[in-house]
């Protein structure tokens, strides 16, 4: 089991996941991190970091996230490691309280 980033971290993206990360599994998009599955081993420590609550064990990850579960793989793929917190974009508290974000990501 991994854990997977869903919808909610979609133009959110803030960073104190990574922080915690031990094996440095998260991946960085333009808005969007994503977690390799073969890095993440099962700490749970981004969890609780996660402001949006956006990151879920995969056996956890609502049924209307599931898509999220094959995606996080297709892209930590193909993105490059992020292994240090960044500032979030300043519009990520706005972005926050808003749901149905899919169409928004940028791959």
């Amino acid at each position: 089991m991994t854990f997977v980033v869903t919808e909610s971290c979609i133009k959110c993206k803030y960073t104190h996941c990574v922080d915690v990360c031990p094996t440095d599994a998260f991946r960085e998009g333009t808005n969007f991190l994503a977690i390799e599955p073969d890095d993440c081993i099962n700490c749970m420590l981004c969890v609780v970091e996660c402001p949006v609550d956006a990151i879920f064990a995969e056996d956890d990850v609502p049924q209307d996230q599931t898509r999220f579960i094959a995606l996080n793989l297709e892209l930590a793929r193909s993105w490059k490691p992020i292994i240090k917190r960044k500032a979030a974009p300043p519009d990520s508290d706005e972005w926050a309280k808003i749901k149905d974000k899919y169409y928004l990501l940028m791959r």
